[in-house]
């Protein structure tokens, strides 16, 4: 996994996660890695991954079982997907429609190129 230096490394590592969670690499209820594992995976301090998974904690994304580790909560993609999908449309969406008009863009010719896209998209 590569960094880029735009958002903090808990929050990346943390994205990570959920991006396995959603293409479903990751299973509800299913152990995620151990702080200590996922840290030399990563090559990053294993504080880092600790703060990620406390944030994912937060998140009711992940949760622990005393002495056992984390697991993926039963409801991690519905949570994932709810989150993402407010943060683009508050976040994201926005500055797209900005750069659009901009750049002179209009929405019929995105649907067409969004729709290509979709089709080559695996099913899941």
């Amino acid at each position: 996994m590569e960094f880029n230096s735009t958002q903090a490394i808990y929050l990346q590592i943390a994205d990570h996660l959920c991006d396995r969670i959603q293409l479903g690499q990751l299973a509800p209820e299913e152990k995620v890695p151990s702080v200590r594992e996922l840290a030399v995976t990563l090559e990053v301090n294993p504080n880092t991954v600790m703060r990620s998974y406390e944030h994912l904690q937060q998140q009711e994304v992940i949760y622990t079982k005393r002495g056992m580790g984390y697991f993926v909560g039963p409801d991690a993609v519905k949570k994932i997907t709810a989150m993402r999908r407010e943060q683009f449309l508050q976040e994201e969406l926005p500055a797209f429609f900005r750069r659009m008009y901009l750049l002179g863009i209009e929405l019929d010719e995105l649907k067409g190129r969004f729709e290509k896209f979709r089709q080559k998209q695996p099913k899941h």
